[in-house]
């Protein structure tokens, strides 16, 4: 069944845009759906169709008309397996494993992170009229570690804002090969399409957009491996993965941007047998809850590989 809300414009109203008014009187829509809904026809100035741009007067009436929310386009998938790390009626945190897609794409159309939300979450009040989860950010499939979706567009929309101002800390560790000049320092180097190979990123792009990674060496290891604490302070398409490999210390296990495991020191024969994917875990995410304002610092465990690894190169001293 369809939803109806009106507005009364308010003399504080007068002049502002309808889609701008919307946004404001109406948070629970973001600002996407309501521009979806005006286009759809389905907001009324003084009973007729209007449009976004439309400048409102005192006394006006605004009818919205909500259709009602589909049924999701793909199947919840209880057998998608990840650790639900926090969870309220807004938000979901989990812990995603390696190999786990996050969104169906060409290829991937079944047993992705999102099939498994679907199943997991039985609360989710819909995003763009579609009964769905939000996702807010991604990570590779063969990266591992702590991601935030939204249950409700409103959680949506509030993180979508937040992670582009940049208000959310993301840390991640790394085994790479090599060793940075410095025990610490910045990669700042703006980030883009590769300009020969158009599936991989490079910071030799036409049209790199700036992106800014910190690194601190937390140890080093005699096969040439080091572990690193990262925080990245923009999202780019493999940031992380992109600027070690800049600097001559490429993910461990990373065939994209590095050698995989070729290059370790004394043959490394225990190590290549535990390294099935690139060695990169979003370790820790910090945020500002986006309902309650309430600060939140999740901590997602490392995975049974890395954890593996690391005691490997601890034998190997």
């Amino acid at each position: 069944m369809n939803q109806e809300f009106a507005f009364k414009v308010e003399e504080s109203d007068a002049g502002e845009r309808l889609d701008r008014f919307l946004a404001r009187r109406a948070p629970d829509f973001s600002r996407a759906r309501i521009k979806t809904l005006i286009d759809d026809g389905l907001v009324f100035l003084e009973g007729k169709t209007a449009k976004a741009g439309a400048r409102l007067k005192p006394e006006q009436t605004v009818l919205l008309t909500v259709p009602e929310v589909r049924p999701p386009e793909v199947q919840p998938d209880p057998e998608v397996a990840f650790d639900i790390l926090y969870q309220d009626s807004d938000i979901v945190v989990i812990n995603k494993p390696p190999g786990l897609v996050v969104h169906p794409a060409p290829g991937h159309s079944e047993g992705t992170l999102v099939h498994g939300l679907l199943a997991a979450c039985g609360d989710l009040t819909g995003i763009g009229g579609e009964i769905r989860p939000g996702i807010v950010h991604r990570l590779d499939r063969d990266t591992s570690g702590v991601m935030v979706v939204a249950k409700t567009e409103r959680a949506l929309q509030k993180l979508v804002d937040t992670f582009k101002d940049r208000k959310v800390e993301k840390i991640y560790v790394a085994l790479c090969l090599g060793k940075p000049d410095r025990r610490q320092g910045e990669i700042d180097a703006p980030i883009g399409r590769h300009p020969v190979h158009r599936k991989k990123m490079s910071t030799h792009s036409r049209s790199g957009r700036s992106a800014l990674t910190r690194y601190e060496v937390v140890k080093t290891y005699g096969l040439g491996v080091s572990f690193l604490r990262l925080r990245i302070l923009t999202g780019r398409t493999h940031q992380i993965r992109v600027h070690l490999a800049a600097i001559g210390c490429p993910v461990l296990g990373d065939a994209v941007y590095g050698r995989g495991t070729a290059g370790l020191r004394g043959g490394g024969g225990e190590i290549k047998g535990l390294v099935k994917r690139q060695m990169l875990h979003a370790h820790q995410l910090t945020f500002e809850h986006p309902t309650t304002g309430e600060p939140m610092r999740l901590t997602a465990p490392y995975p049974p590989d890395l954890t593996e690894a690391l005691a490997a190169l601890d034998r190997s001293e």
